[in-house]
């Protein structure tokens, strides 16, 4: 291995480091607690190291966004083929989901509430962002109806769940009828 070979190495290291340190202290303290000097502390670096990385707070939020949409991507999908049928597998879409928001309600935070610097609905949209939104299509766009366009309904769908994590979180919605929440969306929403 090349001595350039071994310092990208170490700067990947260190990257995935300060998203792993940052994620961690947003998940157990809020996005409040994350700063680079509590980063740097954490990760036994100096803030110049971090800043060496990313310019600051937001795009290190950035990071934490592209990363958990992968997972999401994954969480979702996995559900989804898990099961046979088209209803079967929006309400598996639907419960990877919420369970992915709940299990991760800061990186779930840094994907769809926080500033990222992160182009959303657009053509320069990072991949992740993308894969998380063709997760979702492929199981929801079979189901649209007919003279309903997949990506539409794909996004209404979405906005539903959106809404239930929201207000769940917020304290609005009792957690307890999740499942009957989550039938009315299949059953009526997706017309089953």
């Amino acid at each position: 291995m090349s001595v350039q070979e071994r310092k990208e190495r170490e700067r990947a290291d260190r990257e995935r480091l300060i998203v792993a340190t940052a994620r961690e202290l947003a998940e157990q303290q809020g996005w409040d607690a994350v700063t680079t000097r509590r980063l740097a502390e954490r990760i036994e670096y100096s803030q110049p190291v971090l800043y060496s990385h990313f310019r600051g707070k937001r795009e290190i939020i950035g990071a934490v966004a592209l990363e958990g949409a992968a997972e999401m991507a994954a969480a979702v999908r996995a559900a989804t083929s898990a099961v046979d049928g088209p209803r079967a597998r929006v309400t598996a879409l639907a419960r990877a989901y919420l369970d992915f928001a709940a299990r991760n309600p800061a990186v779930y935070d840094a994907i769809f509430q926080l500033d990222g610097g992160l182009a959303y609905a657009r053509e320069d949209t990072p991949e992740p962002l993308k894969d998380a939104f063709a997760a979702l299509l492929e199981t929801l766009g079979e189901v649209a109806g007919g003279g309903v366009h997949p990506g539409l309904f794909t996004e209404t769908f979405w906005a539903a769940l959106h809404g239930l994590v929201t207000l769940t979180r917020a304290g609005r919605l009792p957690p307890e009828h999740t499942e009957v929440r989550v039938g009315l969306l299949v059953d009526r929403l997706a017309a089953f």
